[in-house]
């Protein structure tokens, strides 16, 4: 890869622009939002829709397989330390400019609708602004110091966003649960900028590469490095063990769940690896570890969505399960694929959430499905566009989910059966849970009361334009990824390539599937989730069976239907002793001795200023009388030399 810093190209000023736009859409909104109104909205917008024109103009205008590094300022030296404020662009920064911003806009333009009546409009698209200003510091920036800065920004505006309805209770709680689980993860972050600090003194990209490929393949260094970076990465991803924020987070607006969930915060750890590939090529041992998390969080999250029955936690659930799956894809070295999912999963999962929205605007607020049903007669464009994105996640072809699912199971076969195996499983569960979804929604008979079924509306062409929008990219953007039995050129692997060059030499590449082999994979894929689709049409549909109350669950399906307690055990093994423990120390350290050694400071100083009060009585006589008493006392301390006698002892001694 040719890489040049630039400080004046015809690359530089869309480059800035960039993230400069949503910023200033941050600051005009921030300031002047409420006189503006619904303007706001628009202004927002149209700012992230000037970023994405820019990223369109880098993606044309950057030479193949080139790198341009663009220095705004020498941000600061420390010894022999130096880290610039730099953006590099390459095609991966590119690729991820390309959704964060495209995507980004077409949730800002539905949310002017969807968020039309709520008085505090114009702070939605301030916070909103700002999520994707600093989304685009963390991929654009040419070291890690800057990625942390994105990091922690878009972990900033999702408490914000999550806890956007503040009046609510539940919600701050939420907010406050996805903010304290991804610090956890950031703590992962920081100590791993803090150890490649101390062995290559430096945080930029292509100076610690160079420093990792020294040391060499295993190094109990880069493992280090590598695992750290890794918990940070499960924090931000919701993998397993720090992946229960995520669903939670769906206690913000529903636009706020499609930008979180399809196109910026969950991939940041996604794309975290990938721009380290170089380092993770280097730990084979992290690799096996990122496998193993991704496969467990794959099934674990699919099986916990298949009892869900509000419509944004079975999305949500989906959206780990989906995680799991780009994790796999990284921890067998297939960064491409990884990637490659993360551009599909974007589009048909923003365009799920956004319709999951429709719905619920539809139904004045109602996201039980167990009150839904039929409406795919009365909202019939959110119906169609839900059904593209139900069929995409489901692998289906030719739907985008298939190209990128199908590639990773087959690399998932050529590096370990047991776990193609399971991801096939987790591929069907997908497919099974997500035409649950379709079904309890759109088809059969409306369950909800009459009220509601009386107010039911197809939603403004404000939020059903960005759902047709992502409705055709998800049947077409799959095509830039074709599997090798339909095409020798593989586009989005070719585009990347130069990316990943340097993994490709480090670790060994596997033998070539045979075509006939590729069918079977393909038809083995395709074939459960046409059963899976087959078994929810006929239990929800031809038996027009319903999800029961929970309370009338029992065994495994309570369990299942409870997330198998995860919150509850947390809450119990963290939660509760840290409270105690504060409880504790509230008590003794608190209350026993800070709060008692206050107060006695405070009465030894009354107790003093009493007495030293008796002294000064005002009147002149007693001050002269104590004047004279204090003149013998000294004229006889003189005479005996008292203090000479003291001194000789305090001398003696």
């Amino acid at each position: 890869m040719t890489e040049t810093v630039i400080q004046t190209s015809n690359l530089f000023m869309p480059t800035i622009l960039i993230p400069l736009l949503p910023l200033l859409g941050f600051i005009i909104n921030g300031l002047f939002g409420k006189k503006l109104g619904h303007a706001s909205g628009w202004i927002a917008t149209t700012m992230l829709l000037a970023s994405f024109a820019c990223s369109l103009f880098l993606f044309f205008n950057l030479p193949a397989g080139g790198s341009e590094t663009v220095v705004l300022s020498n941000w600061f030296y420390f010894k022999d330390i130096f880290i610039p404020f730099a953006f590099l662009i390459d095609p991966l920064t590119i690729t991820m400019l390309l959704v964060v911003t495209g995507i980004g806009s077409l949730i800002h333009l539905y949310s002017i609708g969807y968020m039309h009546d709520d008085e505090g409009f114009s702070r939605f698209f301030t916070y909103l602004n700002l999520f994707v200003f600093f989304m685009l510091i963390l991929v654009m920036g040419n070291n890690y110091l800057m990625m942390f800065i994105g990091w922690e920004g878009v972990g900033l505006c999702s408490y914000l966003l999550i806890g956007f309805w503040f009046k609510n209770q539940a919600y701050n709680d939420a907010a406050k649960k996805a903010f304290i689980m991804n610090r956890i993860g950031d703590l992962g972050f920081l100590v791993g900028m803090f150890m490649m600090l101390f062995h290559f003194k430096t945080l930029n990209y292509d100076q610690v590469a160079i420093g990792a490929l020294n040391l060499g393949i295993g190094n109990i260094t880069i493992v280090g490095i590598t695992l750290a970076l890794f918990i940070g990465a499960m924090g931000k991803s919701a993998q397993l063990p720090l992946y229960t924020w995520l669903p939670d987070a769906m206690a913000g607006p529903t636009p706020v769940s499609a930008l979180i969930h399809a196109a910026t915060m969950v991939t940041a750890g996604i794309y975290m690896i990938a721009r380290s590939n170089i380092l993770y090529s280097l730990a084979p041992h992290t690799l096996d570890v990122i496998l193993i998390v991704g496969t467990a969080t794959s099934i674990f999250a699919a099986i916990i969505g298949l009892l869900q029955n509000d419509i944004k936690k079975v999305l949500a659930y989906s959206t780990v399960s989906q995680l799991g799956l780009m994790f796999a894809a990284l921890g067998m070295g297939a960064f491409e694929s990884g990637m490659f999912h993360v551009v599909t999963h974007a589009f048909f999962k923003a365009l799920l959430f956004l319709g999951a929205g429709s719905v619920i605007h539809a139904l004045s607020g109602e996201q039980d499905m167990r009150r839904m049903g039929g409406l795919g007669k009365y909202i019939k464009i959110t119906f169609a566009t839900f059904l593209i994105g139900t069929v995409a996640i489901s692998g289906i072809p030719p739907f985008a989910g298939f190209f990128s699912k199908d590639e990773i199971l087959a690399t998932a076969f050529e590096h370990n059966k047991i776990i193609w195996g399971l991801l096939s499983f987790s591929s069907m569960l997908t497919a099974f849970y997500m035409f649950r979804l379709l079904y309890l929604t759109f088809s059969t008979s409306f369950r909800g009361t009459d009220e509601v079924k009386h107010h039911i509306h197809e939603s403004p062409i404000v939020m059903t334009l960005p759902l047709m929008i992502l409705a055709v990219c998800s049947i077409v953007v799959g095509f830039i990824g074709l599997p090798p039995v339909l095409s020798h050129t593989h586009s989005f692997k070719t585009y990347l390539s130069s990316v990943f060059a340097q993994s490709k030499t480090i670790m060994p590449a596997g033998h070539e599937m045979s075509h006939s082999m590729e069918w079977i994979l393909i038809g083995t894929a395709v074939g459960l989730a046409l059963v899976s689709i087959a078994f929810a049409y006929n239990k929800y549909v031809m038996q027009k069976q319903t999800p029961v109350e929970d309370e009338q669950l029992s065994g495994l399906s309570k369990v299942v239907a409870n997330k198998f307690y995860i919150d509850e055990i947390y809450n119990a093994v963290f939660v509760k002793p840290v409270m105690l423990l504060s409880d504790l120390f509230l008590v003794i350290i608190d209350k026993l001795i800070i709060d008692l050694l206050v107060h006695a400071v405070a009465f030894i100083t009354s107790q003093v200023g009493r007495l030293l009060r008796l002294f000064q009585s005002g009147h002149v006589g007693f001050y002269m009388f104590a004047m004279v008493i204090g003149m013998i006392v000294l004229l006889v301390a003189q005479v005996f030399d008292v203090l000479g006698f003291f001194e000789s002892l305090y001398t003696h001694k």
